[in-house]
């Protein structure tokens, strides 16, 4: 990363300044280098990160108004400054990965997600997700316990990793994943309610999540239309009552 190399051979040329010109005591010169390193590190980060904000921001709004293309013409543009500082590049491809996959465009989602930042858990799980339909479950479990790794905390990462087991006929290995899941977050509802139904040979149920499980994709079109239209039943019967 240019960031990292530009302080690093700054300091160094303080380094040996400070104690071959002016004949300054090596841990006294050593000190100063480290203090100019981490001044230029902090100051091109913060101009970098700022740029790369403003683009995320854009986007946010391009995405607000449907304009899902020019957000990621917009994020693709700052893939620039990935060179620059570190894991930019990594949070960069998991927004333009997981604006394809919402998309349904699997084919190009696939190569951003594959280089996205492994504790963006969303992003991680749509690609675990996408091994999944490739018919790599080894990639598809290694990429999933990368992300519980990092991310323990996530309800649904835990329902996502043991529902895509399922799938793949693995209601063992389906029931262990809930029961980790539940170490990490005592008292889950999801989880227990989830880990209870596999133990009677029940399906997961995962639409308490709501929208976040339906962005996964993994109903089929139908049933997601099913619950949009449900939702927007909902919403009109409420404007209804409200009226009355």
């Amino acid at each position: 990363m240019y960031n990292l190399l530009i302080s690093a051979g700054a300091a160094v040329a303080v380094l040996l300044i400070l104690i071959f010109g002016f004949k300054l005591v090596w841990w006294g010169s050593l000190l100063i280098a480290l203090a100019v390193f981490a001044g230029i590190f902090l100051l091109f980060s913060r101009i970098i990160m700022k740029k790369v904000m403003a683009a995320m921001e854009t986007a946010g709004k391009d995405l607000q108004g449907q304009r899902f293309e020019k957000a990621i013409r917009d994020l693709k543009d700052a893939l620039q400054y990935g060179k620059w500082q570190i894991y930019v590049e990594g949070q960069l491809h998991s927004q333009i990965g997981m604006i394809y996959y919402m998309k349904r465009d699997f084919s190009n989602a696939f190569p951003h997600l594959e280089k996205s930042f492994f504790k963006n858990w969303v992003a991680m799980a749509m690609l675990a997700i996408c091994y999944m339909k490739r018919q790599k479950k080894d990639k598809m479990i290694a990429t999933f316990d990368k992300a519980v790794q990092w991310s323990p905390k996530e309800s649904l990462l835990w329902n996502l990793y043991a529902y895509c087991l399922l799938e793949n006929g693995e209601q063992t290995k389906a029931k262990e994943t809930l029961e980790k899941g539940l170490k990490k977050l005592p008292g889950d509802e999801h989880i227990k309610e989830n880990l209870e139904n596999l133990g009677q040979g029940k399906k997961m149920k995962m639409r308490a999540y709501g929208d976040m499980w339906f962005q996964f994709h993994l109903e089929s079109v139908s049933a997601l239309q099913k619950h949009q239209m449900a939702s927007m039943g909902g919403r009109m019967q409420r404007r209804m009552v409200v009226r009355k």
